[in-house]
């Protein structure tokens, strides 16, 4: 063990003393004993305890601690102090710009105890309004926990699709017309991955130098018939090489291991062919999308040529359940509705700024709601034809009732109702929780239904079926939440959903303009789970969702 490990220790300790507020010189006696161990001349683990004690700044008690280190990894104090500590909390220790005071705001005051929490936050726009945060340093967190992320050898979706999207130009233009194509979980649009994976037809002499000619620092590894490397992001990726078979390879590829052993049940070898369509002809089969690909019900859809004509981005007719600066947006409502209408061509907007209970997001107090509508009001005006829904993100309580009292409820042109607290329930008390929050008569659509970080937090317990049925008898939407973080109604419920003839909603949750592009990756998700525009809430017309709307009244 070499003194860095032993100093770290001894560091750990001295930031938990201050996140816990114990005495204030022994405090800065631990940090003071870290810098020391962590500058000795000599080796901790090979000197004596008096060796130790001799040295300046140490003495007897930090030489028991420290060979106490070398022994069992640990010391008392500190061990009583991650005790008492959420693992989530000793994970923040470890972002850089954060230490331990502004983490006691982060803890006490916002309540947050994850790093996945703390990422979604500022994506959120919470911390600037924090004692001791402003924009600058919330920028730098988000940018800490996202390197943090990227290490943890999982990645989200949206995260490596820049640079998926970077070396797949560069790499065609090095191969020129070879046919260069994305596959594996990449190309299924899985929401996180472990690399990003690409087939050529080209020949594994020429893709490898035109691997090199990237000029990624990364080593090259070449083996059979695929080379993997790593771009300057740290992005692993993986090229196969098929010279001979290019569609039956990228097929086999490309598909799940489910989805290939379904195709081999038909064949038991995928036959070759020009391109991936008419292999799905030789196999009888109607071409299947590659987000379909997951060994599903796919593979008997397309036997019988029933499978959905999956929604996209362009049939999308507006966006719902967005924030602004009423609550904790980051642009106004006006710049909102603008963006909508001028830079994404939508029809509509729906404004759902968080409601009273969410005090750490300004959600609005009635007054506050009656200045927002006025302002639709006349923004409508303004604006029309686009318009402007008058929405709210209301807060199920932990009883499942609704924010704000029912004479207020029936002012919205929809209700979108979503849990942001107590979200450590059973699956029996979380289940009841949101089926009495889907019964109320004012809730139109259930937001993120389990409150799900992609590789931060697992969602709450529910027992899926019991919460879709309730949906589907009470005629309530469910949210495909679109943040790339949560991308919640995961998309392996959806079939079951669109079975029980329940509605899907793919929302952004937008708290900036650029935060309504996230349908993108709602869509993608969507499209895994087979979703059809006729099935997508969003993908109604102006004149179709305003009826649908006030058939609800």
């Amino acid at each position: 063990m070499d003194n860095k490990t032993i100093a770290r220790a001894f560091k750990l300790c001295g930031q938990l003393m201050e996140l816990f507020n114990e005495n204030p010189f022994r405090t800065k006696a631990m940090a003071s004993a870290s810098f020391k161990i962590d500058k000795l001349p000599f080796s901790a683990a090979n000197a004596t305890l008096e060796e130790l004690s001799a040295q300046q700044g140490i003495g007897k008690s930090t030489a028991e601690r420290i060979k106490q280190v070398i022994t069992t990894g640990s010391f008392p104090e500190l061990d009583d102090l991650i005790a008492k500590t959420p693992a989530g909390i000793l994970e923040m220790l470890k972002i850089k710009g954060l230490g331990p005071k502004k983490i006691q705001i982060i803890w006490n005051d916002l309540e947050i105890e994850s790093v996945g929490e703390l990422y979604y936050a500022c994506n959120e726009n919470r911390l600037i309004e924090a004692k001791g945060f402003g924009l600058k340093t919330q920028e730098d967190i988000k940018k800490s926990i996202e390197f943090a992320m990227d290490n943890q050898g999982w990645f989200l979706y949206a995260k490596v699709l820049p640079f998926a999207e970077k070396t797949f130009d560069s790499l065609q233009q090095n191969l020129g017309t070879q046919k260069l194509s994305f596959t594996g979980e990449f190309r299924r649009k899985c929401e996180v991955l472990q690399q990003v994976e690409l087939i050529t037809e080209a020949s594994l002499t020429s893709l490898e130098q035109a691997i090199v000619n990237l000029k990624y620092e990364s080593q090259i590894e070449v083996s059979d018939n695929k080379i993997s490397f790593a771009d300057e992001n740290a992005c692993p990726f993986v090229v196969y090489s098929a010279p001979e078979n290019y569609a039956q390879q990228l097929i086999l590829t490309t598909g799940s291991t489910k989805h290939i052993e379904l195709l081999k049940e038909i064949y038991a070898e995928i036959p070759q062919g020009t391109d991936e369509k008419e292999i799905y002809n030789q196999l009888g089969l109607a071409y299947i999308e590659p987000e379909l690909r997951e060994g599903l019900d796919e593979v008997e859809l397309a036997k019988s040529n029933a499978l959905p004509l999956l929604v996209t981005f362009e049939d999308l007719k507006g966006t719902l359940h967005n924030h602004s600066t009423y609550s904790d947006g980051v642009h106004s409502l006006a710049e909102m509705a603008r963006y909508c209408k001028e830079e994404l061509g939508l029809e509509y907007l729906g404004i759902c700024d968080h409601s009273k209970t969410a005090v750490y997001a300004n959600g609005l107090t009635v007054e506050r709601l009656e200045q927002q509508w006025a302002e639709v009001d006349a923004l409508n005006q303004q604006m029309a034809p686009f318009k402007i829904f008058k929405g709210i993100e209301s807060d199920i309580l932990s009883d499942g009732s609704l924010d704000y009292p029912d004479e207020i409820l029936a002012k919205f042109d929809f209700v979108v109702a979503s849990v942001h607290s107590n979200l450590k329930m059973d699956e029996a008390k979380a289940t009841a929780r949101l089926i009495k929050a889907i019964e109320n008569p004012y809730t139109t659509i259930l937001g993120h239904p389990t409150g799900r970080l992609l590789l931060s937090r697992a969602g709450y317990p529910l027992d899926f079926k019991k919460i879709i049925d309730a949906c589907a008898a009470n005629k309530v939407v469910i949210e495909i939440n679109a943040n790339p973080l949560r991308l919640d109604l995961d998309w392996r419920w959806h079939r079951y959903a669109l079975e029980k003839g329940v509605l899907l909603s793919i929302n952004p949750d937008a708290h900036r303009t650029e935060g309504l592009l996230d349908m993108h990756y709602g869509v993608f998700v969507g499209r895994k789970g087979g979703l059809s525009a006729e099935k997508c809430l969003n993908a109604f017309s102006l004149e179709q969702i305003t009826a649908y709307f006030n058939s609800k009244k």
